[in-house]
């Protein structure tokens, strides 16, 4: 199965093939400023699921579990597309609502819940107050 993720003009498409490794929402601060929203939700692929088109610009930064991480946006309309990151350097994380796909695989698990809006209502998921789930073995 393929699946398409753009920006918001579509000037960057990230195609992916095959069902994602993992799909996460994250409550932390960073992902709440850099969504504009109450949480960020992503889905993760192994590097060769992935491949990009079009120009993007980078934000690297370090992620509260220490690791760098970085984040490929659109030049022209500024949407947070894909990222990678030093912590499980084999993935590629691809912005769930960039798919526009309703019918996307649903979250598995919420992190850094202790910045959730209280009146944020999250399905019956796994759940972490601070930290990230264990990486894959």
């Amino acid at each position: 199965m393929e699946r398409t993720a753009a920006c918001h003009c579509g000037q960057l498409r990230v195609t992916t093939t095959g069902e994602p490794e993992r799909v996460g929402i994250c409550h932390c601060q960073a992902c709440q400023r850099r969504t504009g929203s109450l949480f960020h939700a992503g889905a993760y692929f192994t590097k060769e699921q992935v491949r990009s088109a079009g120009e993007y610009k980078t934000y690297e930064r370090d992620s509260d579990s220490g690791f760098k991480i970085r984040f490929h946006f659109c030049p022209v309309c500024g949407s947070s597309v894909f990222w990678d990151g030093d912590r499980i350097p084999e993935l590629c994380g691809v912005a769930v609502g960039a798919f526009a796909d309703p019918n996307f695989p649903p979250p598995k698990y919420s992190i850094w819940e202790e910045s959730r809006h209280a009146w944020l209502n999250v399905p019956d998921i796994e759940r972490f107050a601070q930290g990230r789930p264990p990486a894959r073995t």
